[in-house]
């Protein structure tokens, strides 16, 4: 734990010691950890001589941090009305199915995290799926795998068996 400390400490000096700078210093930390683990938020507070629940405050208030493990990848369907109307939520129910979590979760193996938003302003090309930043246009159930399967890697079945044959005779 003392090198996670330590970790935090030089972020916070990274960032000079200033409170104005928390914001900056909260995405680093979770750049590194993929979220806001709890003894970060602790050593944050007592690096910047600011009460805990200032820090617990903004890292709650904003979208962008998590207080839980986060997936590998972040999908975002969007629920907006453009994108509702053309589908959204079937294919929110489609991501669901095939990831077996509900938005807001991350899969069991932390491979992806599923969340929805209301609008990514690109109405026009709707429904929108974004993975990881990459925009996936015109999105519609049937193409939900596809989408995923570019950031999931498959399950590999287990190796058959061999059926040994027996051996034959040079007699024979």
């Amino acid at each position: 734990m003392a090198s996670k400390k330590q970790d935090i400490q030089s972020i916070i000096r990274k960032h000079k010691g200033l409170k104005k700078n928390l914001i900056a210093i909260l995405l680093d930390i979770q750049s590194e950890h993929n979220y806001l683990p709890p003894e970060s938020l602790r050593y944050v507070a007592a690096g910047l001589d600011t009460p805990l629940i200032d820090i617990v405050g903004v890292a709650t208030f904003y979208r962008a941090f998590s207080l839980t493990p986060r997936g590998k990848h972040t999908c975002l369907v969007c629920t907006g009305t453009a994108c509702h109307v053309r589908g959204g939520s079937r294919i929110l129910d489609e991501f669901e199915r095939k990831l077996e979590v509900g938005s807001g979760q991350t899969t069991k193996d932390g491979q992806v995290t599923l969340e929805t938003v209301a609008c990514l302003g690109c109405c026009a090309i709707g429904p929108v799926v974004v993975v990881d930043g990459e925009y996936h246009r015109r999105a519609s159930i049937r193409n939900v795998g596809q989408i995923l399967g570019k950031y999931r890697k498959p399950e590999t079945p287990p190796a058959k068996p061999q059926k040994s044959r027996p051996a034959k005779s040079p007699a024979s």
